[in-house]
């Protein structure tokens, strides 16, 4: 069934390749002029995409992202219909997954897996850690529904964070689509002016609690003064167990994504890169000497295309307070 998936797909995906630029630029028309209109993050809508992709391939359910991007106006899954259909007719024909969306070997992740191999490691990592604490709070939650899906039956209370605008977007959609959102607490912060900590604490958050934060897509669009002043909030106000899940990214994956037509792109919605570590030699050194000098210890980790000669371009770090 294998080789008969590969004799009907190149043939339709030749066939296809009009469609497929086609919903390609649909796609790109949603995720960057109307996002830019309603001023929105364009990265958010490359993570509700990559995981409604996942979820159409049967890689990881999730029935809250598919009814939720339903309802967001700056992505189109006619779009995405279009681009991905000869891969899907694949997929069913021969039930493996190849070329995209796909499960690669850890250390030989390409930057086209990013956002699947990254949520998989946010997942496994997420799955592990929850049952050992009270609160998750999400942190630049964007589209992110992980408290909408399999995690709301876990006894944790839901906090998420992020800037109104973004929020109050979220918010409407999630009504729209007829998500239930009573169980998660919505703390909106201003980012540039106000204390993301201090806004969680007035909006309830218990600061005696061990508490799970997601971090996720997050680091790569701040300073390292910024970076560490959050880590260093996180670590003074959680009781130790706490733990902080985040990616960082290496200076290499910096300076590929934010030049050229890719830095216009972002600098439509106003989201230039900045934080990144040297991971090009030794960079299970440099990630520990990161971590332990903000105080914090180093728990299960992800280097995504460590295999390459250039080192990491990115590392899921679970980080633990105490």
């Amino acid at each position: 069934m294998n080789i008969l998936s590969w004799v009907i797909y190149i043939p339709l995906q030749i066939l296809f390749l009009p469609i497929v630029i086609l919903g390609a630029l649909l796609v790109a028309y949603k995720q960057i002029v109307v996002s830019k209109k309603l001023g929105l993050s364009m990265t958010a809508i490359e993570v509700i995409n990559g995981r409604w992709t996942m979820h159409i391939f049967g890689m990881r359910e999730d029935k809250a992202t598919v009814s939720l991007a339903a309802a967001l106006p700056n992505t189109s899954l006619f779009g995405l219909w279009l681009c991905l259909f000869p891969l899907w007719i694949k997929h069913k024909i021969s039930g493996r997954l190849a070329l995209y969306p796909r499960v690669p070997e850890l250390g030989s992740e390409t930057i086209a897996d990013l956002i699947v191999a990254r949520t998989l490691y946010f997942d496994r990592v997420i799955e592990r850690a929850v049952g050992q604490v009270d609160q998750l709070v999400v942190m630049g939650a964007g589209y992110d529904m992980r408290a909408y899906g399999k995690l709301q039956c876990k006894n944790v209370s839901f906090f998420e964070l992020d800037q109104p605008s973004v929020q109050t977007h979220k918010l409407a959609s999630l009504e729209s689509s007829g998500i239930a959102s009573e169980h998660v607490t919505f703390v909106s912060v201003d980012f540039g002016n106000e204390n993301a900590v201090e806004r969680l604490i007035e909006s309830g958050f218990d600061t005696s609690k061990k508490t799970l934060f997601l971090w996720e897509g997050v680091t790569l669009y701040l300073s390292e003064a910024d970076v560490r002043k959050t880590m260093g909030d996180i670590r003074n106000t959680a009781p130790a167990g706490s733990v902080l899940l985040a990616d960082i990214y290496a200076e290499r994956f910096i300076a590929f994504a934010g030049k050229g037509s890719r830095k216009k792109t972002l600098d439509q919605t106003g989201e230039g890169l900045d934080f990144g570590l040297n991971f090009s030699t030794n960079h299970d050194e440099v990630l520990s000497e990161f971590v332990e000098s903000e105080s914090m210890s180093i728990g299960e980790t992800f280097f995504m295309g460590r295999k390459n000669d250039k080192g990491p371009f990115v590392v899921v770090v679970e980080m633990t307070i105490g």
